[in-house]
């Protein structure tokens, strides 16, 4: 039978939230507060103002991406990057508000840097120190949540085993309960009872959590029950078998009340889709100004060496599919865009003099950062594909679609990895669909950084590129 919890912050989610609400305003301000006075300047009006439009800002943003919840058995890493990404967006929004209002409003200089790295420091260290307080209760006893898993089957071992090998969360696993005897010794002897003794134990009180761990075609003993735990103080939760399904950024969601689990998603939604806009119109500004000769000197190439446009405008799919044109320097004597398009080859017949050159070291793709600018891509992300190279190949690779769940890039995690240029075997799509749907998986601000770095000792020229 599982021990009594003996924590002294039982039911405590709230309480660690209230905690870190009131710690985050205290260093929002209390930040601002030492930057000046380090500055040897006086604290006056536009220093409330600017600390109560952050506090606002930062809460606002945080409270939609759920910042505020019980991190238990969750990823600092995950804890720790919305934190910074939300602190990131609301110092963005109000120092280009004050910048373009009242340049002279948070002065003098380095004011409003030193601000927001000492309070994103700030933010980070507490989250992690507290994280470690709690995991040195949790080893002692205290803070602890007693668990039990209803199914002894593959999936509900599997949850067992990764909370037995993350004490530091605090769930302590007490065994199974199951209608059918488990064939494994170690299964069979942790396994407590069948269903019916699972509910006389929660009765009896000493259980903090059930895992319904039940297959799918048990669904009738499901219901019964979660309906005779709804008579114990046992907190219930119910783990659906979504991992015989390939994931991309999975979620939960409620609609009026229903519970839904999204299988397919994307991870640029609410405060992130602000990020990565940001991230985009800053890197791809900054970008156009210092290759802007560049471009120059190649748009007079391309037109003093061939006959033609200077660009080639293609059509390829955006993100959810949508149809944009692609910016690119003409590098061909032919204008393929049609139900047809035949990739280019090595030496290919159809380059213009300076075609090849500019293909193979992407120069000819550096318009595309206009196309950044108006919203239709990204500086990262998966390339675009002709339609009708997409058309073929989402009917061969399993998840080719998927790739559309965010905006297609300039650069990207295949291209990094050396996918990039002809696809003239099934096998190589596949994997340059592999890295652009893991890039997806992970996306952050620091992944499209370490991109953007790479991108420039190993993005632009490769031995399959031509």
């Amino acid at each position: 039978m599982p021990h009594k919890n003996s924590g002294i912050l039982q039911s405590n989610a709230t309480i660690v939230a209230f905690i870190q609400r009131i710690l985050d305003i205290s260093i929002i301000v209390g930040c601002l507060w030492g930057t000046v006075a380090l500055q040897g300047m006086p604290w006056l009006l536009q220093h409330t103002t600017a600390a109560l439009l952050a506090v606002f800002l930062f809460h606002f943003t945080s409270e939609l991406d759920k910042l505020y919840i019980s991190w238990r058995g969750l990823s600092i890493y995950k804890e720790l990057k919305k934190t910074i990404s939300h602190w990131f967006v609301s110092a963005a929004i109000l120092f280009l508000s004050v910048n373009f209002l009242a340049p002279q409003y948070l002065n003098p200089e380095g004011l409003q840097f030193y601000w927001f790295i000492s309070v994103l420091v700030s933010l980070c260290v507490y989250r992690v120190v507290l994280r470690l307080i709690l995991r040195a209760l949790r080893s002692q006893g205290i803070n602890t949540r007693s668990v039990v898993i209803a199914g002894a089957g593959t999936l509900g071992q599997q949850l067992a085993n990764n909370i037995i090998a993350n004490s530091s969360f605090g769930l302590v696993f007490g065994g199974y309960y199951d209608d059918a005897a488990p064939k494994q010794k170690l299964v069979a002897a942790q396994t407590i009872g069948n269903l019916e003794q699972l509910v006389a134990d929660c009765k009896e009180g000493g259980i903090d959590r059930v895992y319904i761990v039940l297959p799918p075609q048990a669904y009738e003993r499901r219901k019964w029950l979660v309906k005779e735990l709804a008579d114990s103080t046992a907190s219930v939760y119910i783990v659906p078998d979504v991992f015989t399904y390939q994931l991309l950024h999975s979620r939960s969601d409620t609609i009026m009340g229903i519970p839904t689990i999204s299988i397919y998603d994307s991870p640029l939604d609410g405060s992130n889709a602000i990020i990565k806009r940001i991230e985009d119109i800053v890197l791809s500004t900054l970008i156009l100004i210092m290759i802007s000769p560049v471009l120059l000197g190649l748009a007079l190439a391309v037109k003093f060496t061939s006959k033609g446009p200077v660009f080639f405008k293609q059509n390829r799919y955006g993100i959810d599919g949508k149809p944009i044109k692609v910016w690119k320097f003409r590098s061909m004597n032919v204008m393929e865009d049609g139900a047809k398009v035949t990739q280019a080859t090595k030496n290919d017949s159809r380059f213009t003099p300076i075609g090849q050159f500019i293909r193979k070291t992407s120069l000819d793709e550096l318009p595309q950062f206009i196309n950044v600018l108006q919203g239709q891509m990204s500086i990262v992300g998966p390339r675009p594909h002709a339609v009708a190279h997409n058309e073929e190949y989402r009917k061969l690779v399993d998840g080719y679609m998927l790739r559309h769940k965010v905006k297609p890039g300039i650069t990207g995690w295949a291209q990094i990895n050396g996918w990039r240029g002809e696809t003239d075997t099934l096998d190589k799509m596949e994997k340059r669909i592999e890295f652009d749907l893991e890039y997806i998986r992970n996306w952050s601000l620091f992944f499209d950084l370490k991109i953007v770095f790479l991108t420039i000792f190993k993005g632009f020229v490769n031995k399959n590129a031509y």
